[in-house]
């Protein structure tokens, strides 16, 4: 079937000196991996550019749903960006959010409500002037109501202990090790009812963002079993240094 779409970029592997295996998140089909021939000759129309982490592209492919490597006849640029390639935080943020989403989206069934989510959150960084180092935290918060493991936050809007495993927020401490404490689970609250458009609103210190970011890699290793260890997490330290 000869199909025309819109993908995000994730991942690519070289195959040989002229191909690679490309993973894109289609709005029509889900995460497909497509081969891409000349991708890396110096002269082709799919130069690496094309092909940078969360690039949003429009492609047309040739899809068949018993293939696991579908082929790509066309690729060109869907939405420019102006910043994130040359912005080292956004850069960095970036590589962060793509390896977050490699790790959370498997070979599925297409789902445009999230996919448009995900279109809307890298425009969004790529525009984003204030409150750019809160970004990744609140990306993760909504993504993981995508993803359907929101914590509830209003079940019991005056408890202060949050459980990581049960994603609610107590009166007292849970039984177990995964919760945070008042004035941790506070700021997780906040970060869980934000959107982008509040990314200023919630000053926090190097040491506070790194440790949020660390709880929230916490509930995602939680409650996604295949989530593990986020090599990119060290970029953000750096940034933040």
């Amino acid at each position: 079937m000869q199909a025309k779409t819109t993908g995000i970029i994730l991942h690519q592997v070289k195959y040989s000196d002229s191909q690679s295996i490309v993973s894109i998140y289609t709005r029509e089909f889900g995460r497909m991996s497509y081969m891409v021939r000349g991708a890396n000759r110096k002269k082709s129309a799919t130069r690496s550019a094309l092909l940078q982490p969360l690039s949003i592209v429009e492609i047309d492919v040739s899809h068949n749903p018993k293939k696991d490597i579908q082929t790509i006849k066309d690729m060109r640029i869907a939405i420019p960006f102006y910043h994130i390639p040359y912005d080292p935080v956004k850069n960095g943020l970036a590589l962060f959010m793509t390896e977050v989403l490699e790790k959370t989206l498997k070979h599925s069934e297409c789902d445009e409500n999230l996919y448009f989510f995900i279109e809307s959150s890298v425009c969004r960084l790529d525009e984003c002037n204030e409150g750019v180092g809160n970004f990744h935290l609140v990306f993760m918060a909504q993504l993981a109501g995508r993803l359907g493991f929101l914590p509830d936050t209003t079940e019991a809007p005056t408890a202060q202990y949050f459980d990581l495993l049960n994603g609610v927020f107590e009166y007292s401490k849970p039984a177990h090790t995964h919760y945070l404490i008042p004035e941790t689970g506070d700021v997780f609250r906040k970060l869980t009812m934000m959107d982008y458009s509040m990314l200023s609103q919630l000053p926090m210190t190097r040491k506070q963002r790194g440790e949020m970011l660390n709880h929230f890699i916490e509930y995602y290793k939680i409650h996604l079993p295949d989530f593990h260890t986020l090599h990119s997490v060290e970029v953000l330290h750096k940034l933040w240094e």
